[in-house]
């Protein structure tokens, strides 16, 4: 047995050696995109001490695997252009098509770099239907968390050129500032997209660098426990499982047919729908609330498929068209966008049914949104009075623990095998699940730009970054915001070396905290590249608060990025100015524009000491610019909170 036990191992060592294959990670992959000028790592893994050579554009680097099994070259002195072959011989021979030599950028954040063209198409549906370009490359990076260890490669992901078969998959900030970069600079571009939606900041940050984050920290040492994470995991499944099995019990709705069944009888009340029924006679409750109303279809519409845009619904949907399911929606971000197929519809009288369940809050449909039936160029408003009533009332459902967006996890899974792949540099858009904890985001997001800069090891790469958009209702008077607060400490962060931020409080949606116009959000990204990354004297972006001033009853404010000077658009009046004296109380001010400073003043101030600009969640009319048509960031003067 010794000597056949020997043998054994003598046969699989001389398997490794001779058989092994090279493998690559998937990043190195067909139709990848190389970054130019630069030191690229081309690497991988293969048996021990093996032999490997690889042939890219006339010329050949050789190497050997370590006693890892790791190895690597560096290719250097790449210009742009494609498509490109390369070829790697050892004990198995790979050959890698369709490569193309430009700008590499790594896309990253929450659910407003996530979204996709898809979801933005009704403001680009010319965009959309023209879109493709094989010069534009992306890399969906796989969404996924470990807490165990740092990855040295991803599950998966491909590289894919935009086309007509998958521009609608494709982030649309990412596809925008992809865009503008190639029309500008005629150059390849590769977008490695690596965000999930509702990421906190620190979810993204290496376990070295959390360490300085104590409470953080500790939570990621915590879920290294697969036993805690199972046991959480488990206990919400069956909680939230236990919660829909109940309501459907207990829903009068689904036994009484009201899917497909007219509600006859005085216990159906009225809603003017959008609206929320918590400001109804039903008040606030959790469960199911079922809707109906009759439409008058039209004879020519009954053979043809019909677009049924409900708007947003809080928090999700079941919708039935004479009896017949047209869709659902799950959770109560993305827009209502259904098609109600060709021969369900009927000439005359027509039955809309909506099964509404909400977990907690207020239930309900979300103004300011499109609730219509739309064929072509006609629409039926469905907006107004609806019939509703209550399915079955359920306790409030405490929601599932997202263990995904816990500290550290989504470094090791999609930021750490992507650190030996060469970029031009970072776009960023997040920060919306950090407003409640504004007071630590500037050290935390510092603290996520310097790792990553060491992890990539090139240098201070351009990391550029998207400011918070204008959300929820405005305020008839100044106050305090968390978002604002947040604002600040992204404009702060521009003191961090080869940063730039793309400002966007003119661009957001009150009522949806994923707004439509992302084309503007790309460009002025790529604004802020254009001087952060390829070395242009323009105007990174908006008006940045510099200093003010005391005159008199007045305060002067000075600015950088002023370009060729400051604007209000349209507007002739400066709008979300307040001012306060030493009582700290707030005003509303009178605002104008002198050369590149701003004179603010009020009546009701005589001695001031402060100034506010857009200081809100939602700065509705907000209107400083600069020539350029950025955006001013918001700001204040004040420091007696900071």
């Amino acid at each position: 047995m010794k000597y056949l036990f020997i043998a054994v191992l003598f046969f699989a060592g001389l398997y490794n050696s001779v058989f092994a294959q090279v493998h690559l990670p998937q990043l190195i992959n067909d139709g990848m995109v190389l970054q130019r000028d630069a030191d690229v790592k081309i690497w991988g893994w293969a048996s021990k001490e093996e032999p490997i050579l690889i042939s890219f554009q006339g010329k050949e680097y050789k190497t050997t695997a370590n006693s890892e099994g790791e190895w690597s070259v560096t290719v250097s002195g790449l210009k742009p252009g494609g498509p490109y072959k390369m070829n790697l011989s050892a004990n198995n021979e790979i050959e890698l098509k369709d490569i193309y030599v430009g700008d590499v950028w790594l896309a990253s954040g929450q659910s407003n770099m996530e979204l996709p063209m898809g979801r933005v198409e009704p403001l680009y549906t010319e965009e959309i239907a023209s879109a493709s370009n094989d010069a534009l490359r992306f890399f969906q990076v796989p969404k996924t968390y470990d807490f165990s260890k740092a990855n040295e490669d991803l599950e998966g992901g491909e590289w894919q050129a935009v086309s007509q078969q998958n521009i609608r998959s494709f982030s649309a900030v990412a596809y925008f500032f992809a865009k503008d970069l190639y029309e500008r600079y005629n150059i390849p571009v590769g977008i490695i997209n690596a965000s999930l939606g509702g990421s906190p900041v620190e979810a993204w940050i290496s376990e070295e660098s959390l360490k300085k984050f104590p409470e953080h920290f500790e939570e990621a040492e915590k879920f290294k426990s697969s036993r805690l994470r199972d046991s959480i995991e488990q206990d919400d499944q069956a909680r939230i499982r236990g919660w829909y099995s109940e309501l459907n019990k207990k829903d009068s709705g689904i036994s009484m047919n009201w899917k497909a069944v007219p509600g006859k009888d005085d216990s159906w009340n009225e809603m003017q729908i959008p609206g929320y029924w918590a400001d109804e006679e039903l008040g606030q409750k959790n469960g199911a609330v079922w809707f109906q109303k009759k439409i008058e279809i039209p004879e020519n519409w009954t053979e043809k498929d019909v677009k049924l845009l409900m708007g947003r619904i809080v928090d999700a949907d079941s919708v039935f068209v004479n009896g017949t399911f047209v869709g659902n929606t799950t959770y109560q971000y993305p827009p209502r966008r259904y098609e109600i197929p060709a021969g369900v519809l009927e000439d005359g009288e027509n039955l809309i049914s909506i099964r509404v369940i909400n977990e907690s809050g207020r239930g309900g449909f979300v103004p300011d949104k499109p609730y219509k039936l739309v064929l072509g160029e006609e629409e039926i408003d469905l907006t107004g009075t609806w019939k509703y009533k209550l399915g079955a009332e359920m306790p409030t459902l405490r929601g599932q623990t997202f263990i995904r967006w816990k500290p550290l996890g989504l470094y090791n899974a999609m930021i750490n095998p992507l650190t030996n792949y060469r970029v031009k540099g970072a776009i960023w858009y997040q920060g919306e699940s950090n407003t409640d904890s504004y007071d630590e985001y500037q050290e935390l997001f510092t603290a996520l730009i310097e790792d990553w800069r060491k992890k990539w090891d090139q240098g201070n790469f351009p990391f550029l970054y998207v400011q918070l958009t204008n959300f929820m209702e405005s305020k008839d008077q100044p106050g305090d915001s968390n978002w604002a607060r947040l604002r600040e400490a992204q404009t702060e962060t521009l003191a961090v070396p080869e940063t730039g931020m793309a400002g966007a409080i003119d661009v957001g949606e009150w009522n949806d905290i994923h707004p439509l116009n992302k084309k503007s959000v790309g460009e002025r990204l790529a604004q802020a590249a254009r001087n952060v990354a390829y070395d242009e004297d323009v105007v990174p972006g908006g008006p940045l608060y510099t200093s003010f001033a005391k005159k008199g009853d007045s305060i002067i404010i000075s600015f950088k990025n002023t370009g060729q000077g400051l604007t209000t658009g349209e507007d002739k009046k400066l709008k979300q100015f307040a001012i306060a004296g030493k009582d700290k109380k707030f005003y509303w001010a009178k605002a104008e524009i002198k050369g590149n400073k701003v004179i603010v003043s009020s009546p009701e101030v005589k001695n001031p000491v402060a100034v506010r600009y857009a200081w809100a969640d939602n700065p509705e009319g907000a209107n400083l610019y600069n020539k350029e048509g950025f955006p001013a960031s918001p700001f204040r003067t004040d420091e007696w909170e900071k």
